[in-house]
């Protein structure tokens, strides 16, 4: 039975329309994200309605001591609730420790579990029993299977909207691959199952002292991936890569994401005709 989640209009499932979650790696600046998440609610509007702006205030996990992190919980949040105003879209955040799941809720729609924090049990807890919309981020060390227990873990809290994301297996040292079976998989536990098509093509500590990566792979496992049928895709976009602060090597640029969406919503509304 396939579960929907109902956010503020949009319904997430797996067999409703894709819903496209997205924006820059991390909070540059107020006046460089406020622009660039207004460009991409343009693209991703001018294709779809489903549209969640992405936001990180804090990368606790960068590859470098010296790598740019963000601006912190309270500068970021309150840039997050200014611009989600402005735009009027619902917002997805990571929390990474368990105190910063009730501050965050306060803004964000949906709370997101970074990667390599699926399995840490009180954070999940913590932020299950805000009530919000919670995204799991599939561990790269971590078989589809697995999320059953993260689920439970979740649910114990009385919580039941849940998402569960794919964003690549560790593939031998510093790279990633997507196994599409894992879609399948984590679609039987019947909630909406969301491919990170960027996040998917990094290659962690690929540059040394950064994460590399490959972005013009993203929209072809986008693409694959949407053919499952599934409930959405996460991608991180920015109007220049090279620029970046975090994330360059992986992130979209505007017209690949336009042609990226144009595609991917075209192959789901065929899909979806299907039962």
């Amino acid at each position: 039975m396939n579960k929907v989640i109902n956010l503020k209009g949009i319904k997430i499932s797996n067999n409703h329309p894709l819903v496209f979650m997205g924006g820059t790696c991390i909070i540059e600046s107020e006046k460089h994200y406020a622009q660039a998440a207004k460009d991409i609610k343009k693209i991703v509007n001018a294709y779809s309605k489903n549209y969640v702006l992405k936001a990180s205030f804090d990368k606790a996990n960068r590859t470098s001591l010296k790598a740019f992190r963000g601006p912190g919980i309270n500068d970021g949040l309150e840039i997050l609730a200014k611009v989600k105003k402005d735009l009027n879209v619902p917002v997805i955040v990571d929390v990474h420790e368990p105190w910063q799941a009730e501050t965050v809720a306060e803004v964000a729609d949906i709370l997101q579990i970074p990667a390599f924090l699926c399995r840490q049990t009180d954070l999940l807890l913590a932020c299950g029993e805000t009530g919000r919309v919670i995204n799991v981020k599939k561990g790269q060390f971590l078989a589809p299977g697995g999320v059953e227990n993260i689920i439970k873990k979740i649910e114990s809290t009385g919580n039941k909207n849940i998402m569960l994301t794919e964003r690549g297996f560790s593939f031998g040292y510093g790279d990633l691959v997507v196994d599409m079976r894992s879609l399948a998989i984590m679609k039987t536990f019947g909630y909406p199952v969301i491919l990170d098509a960027t996040h998917s093509v990094q290659k962690p500590g690929g540059l040394g002292n950064a994460t590399g990566g490959d972005s013009k792979f993203a929209p072809i496992l986008a693409k694959a991936a949407t053919a499952i049928g599934i409930a959405g895709i996460f991608f991180e976009a920015h109007p220049n890569p090279e620029c970046a602060l975090s994330d360059g090597p992986n992130s979209l640029r505007y017209e690949e994401l336009k042609k990226m969406i144009s595609q991917t919503t075209q192959i789901d509304k065929l899909v979806k005709k299907f039962k």
